[in-house]
């Protein structure tokens, strides 16, 4: 019933592929989609649309065309995985600027300790997504950078139930190997960026097991050709992870 009541409502809300070119035609990751990946971003973003809540907070606006682009981009991760591996979540906030986030925890001694810093998304396992809309407009420019995945890739990575850099793999993975690979590349950035050399990835990955997950899939969809290079057996994995290659084999 409920894909027939969407179906209909796709039906009433006709947008005109015009109209998703003016969104997404300067992202490359959508220029690189053939007619039936567009068919497919397209039916899933219109969906998220309809099953998601997108709210703007603190002056920032949303119109048309900047929904279409946010959808666009938050659907590209599941495209070969299916909508209902967004169905923990219910609600993307979006901030003018960079939004405050506050974070209590507790060391080894017993002892409280309190944050409070300036970020560009946030995303906890039952929603909400929370995203600036500063970086949603500097991302997929070309430089590997994309919050709308970053933070979405936080919520498959959660589905298991904690942010781990683990997300709940397909039958017939080999999460032996995932675990071994992903620290070897871990390790292999730690150096390179010790030692001051160009990185395959934001450095920013190596915060966290959960920011390496992260880092790795937004750079997997907006620069997968260095990534590749770099750390092949992790490509891989992402290729079956997530049931897309980027990289389409050269034809000679």
């Amino acid at each position: 019933m409920r894909h027939w009541r969407e179906d209909r409502q796709l039906r009433q809300m006709q947008i005109p592929p015009a109209q998703w070119q003016a969104a997404l035609g300067d992202w490359s990751v959508y220029q690189r989609c053939d007619a039936a990946q567009r068919a497919r971003l397209h039916d899933l973003a219109g969906r998220l649309l309809l099953r998601k809540h997108l709210v703007a907070v603190n002056g920032a606006e949303l119109d048309d065309l900047l929904r279409l682009r946010i959808a666009g981009m938050a659907v590209v991760p599941i495209l070969g995985l299916g909508l209902d591996w967004y169905d923990r979540w219910q609600t993307l906030i979006l901030y003018e600027g960079p939004f405050v986030a506050e974070h209590s925890w507790e060391d080894e001694y017993g002892i409280v300790h309190h944050e409070v810093s300036e970020r560009s998304g946030e995303a906890w396992e039952r929603g909400p997504v929370v995203l600036s809309l500063d970086d949603v407009w500097h991302s997929g420019r070309g430089d590997g950078y994309n919050v709308v995945i970053h933070e979405l890739a936080h919520t498959l990575d959660m589905r298991d139930g904690s942010a781990n850099g683990a997300p709940p793999l397909h039958p017939g993975m080999d999460a032996a190997a995932w675990k071994r690979d992903m620290q070897a590349a871990w390790d292999n950035l730690a150096r390179r960026a010790e030692q001051g050399e160009e990185l395959p990835v934001d450095d920013y990955a190596l915060e966290d097991p959960a920011e390496f997950f992260a880092v790795l899939s937004e750079t997997f969809f907006e620069q997968p050709e260095p990534l590749q290079q770099a750390w092949p057996l992790v490509y891989r994995h992402l290729v079956e992870f997530y049931r897309q290659a980027p990289v389409q084999p050269e034809h000679g």
